[in-house]
């Protein structure tokens, strides 16, 4: 009798779990469906996991209504930032300001921005930007110099003089590491065509 009790009582539970289901397909359907549930259960390990950002950090500069210039507070040098594409123009375009090297980065941008001015002996004229660069070797780490470029201000602090031969190019190995560097060039002594003084300086970033 017992026996055939048991028997009944697994029959009932099973038409009713078959009848369960047939009513409630629709709602309970995905339980059956692995991809549903691997999915289900990758997002509750992932929804606290932090996400990584591949975006480059934000650099923001200063607006300012200047025109492209370059200014050095410590000497009163305001001269126009003028810029050819062309290195065989340079020369000739140093009695307007002083003259973006071509084959520089921009200003703001990572790498070296070579940035050339004209230098002149003592008790020379104020004519043509000749004597633009003239005190260049006053200049002293710590010292600011800025550049007005597409109406934004790059801030740039003085990190060293290095003084070069006639043709000689700026060695790697003594540029600072900064990914922003600002490098003043011009003749040595100021006026004569025999060497060169370089001012290099790095650009104070401000990361939002």
């Amino acid at each position: 009798m017992k026996q055939d009790i048991k028997r009944l009582y697994r029959a009932f539970i099973f038409i009713f779990l078959i009848s369960f289901l047939i009513i409630n397909w629709n709602d309970i359907s995905w339980i059956f469906n692995y991809r549903v549930i691997s999915e289900s259960i990758s997002n509750f390990f992932q929804k606290d996991t932090p996400i990584e950002s591949d975006a480059p950090e934000t650099i923001e500069f200063e607006y300012s209504e200047k025109e492209n210039s370059l200014e050095i507070p410590k000497i009163e040098v305001l001269a126009p930032l003028v810029f050819v594409e062309d290195v065989d123009k340079v020369h000739k375009t140093l009695d307007t300001g002083v003259v973006h090297y071509p084959d520089s980065v921009l200003p703001g941008e990572k790498g070296q921005t070579i940035i050339l001015g004209h230098s002149a002996p003592p008790n020379w004229p104020d004519i043509k930007y000749d004597n633009v660069f003239t005190l260049l070797n006053e200049l002293e780490k710590g010292d600011e110099i800025f550049i007005y470029f597409n109406h934004q201000k790059y801030n740039y602090s003085v990190e060293r003089k290095i003084f070069l031969e006639k043709g000689e190019e700026i060695p790697e190995n003594i540029l600072t590491n900064s990914d922003n560097m600002l490098i003043l060039v011009s003749c040595w002594p100021p006026g004569k065509n025999i060497r060169r003084i370089a001012v290099e300086s790095t650009l104070k970033l401000k990361i939002e």
